[in-house]
């Protein structure tokens, strides 16, 4: 909902406050914007990350060799296609 602002109240050491009270004056910014915005910067690091799949080089090359060159099905994975298409047809997700 674009527009709409939500209240946060938070309770801290006196040490940790004044912290961030001197790094909000050193930025320029009033404390308020300056724990969003570093709230908002550790927020979209942490979902970044949550998304990204890291994989090694040779992790990397065994999926596209798979994807390149996959395997011929075997009998239970034909068996398995054969199952879902009795179950649910040609439903599309």
């Amino acid at each position: 909902m674009l527009g709409v602002e939500k209240r946060f109240q938070t309770r801290m050491p006196y040490n940790v406050h004044k912290q961030l009270i001197q790094a909000a004056e050193l930025s320029g910014s009033t404390l308020n914007q300056f724990v969003v915005q570093s709230a908002l910067e550790k927020a979209r690091s942490v979902i970044e990350y949550e998304r990204v799949l890291n994989l090694t080089y040779n992790d990397a090359l065994t999926i596209f060799e798979a994807v390149e060159n996959p395997q011929v099905p075997n009998k239970n994975l034909i068996q398995a296609a054969e199952s879902y298409k009795q179950e649910f047809g040609n439903e599309t997700v």
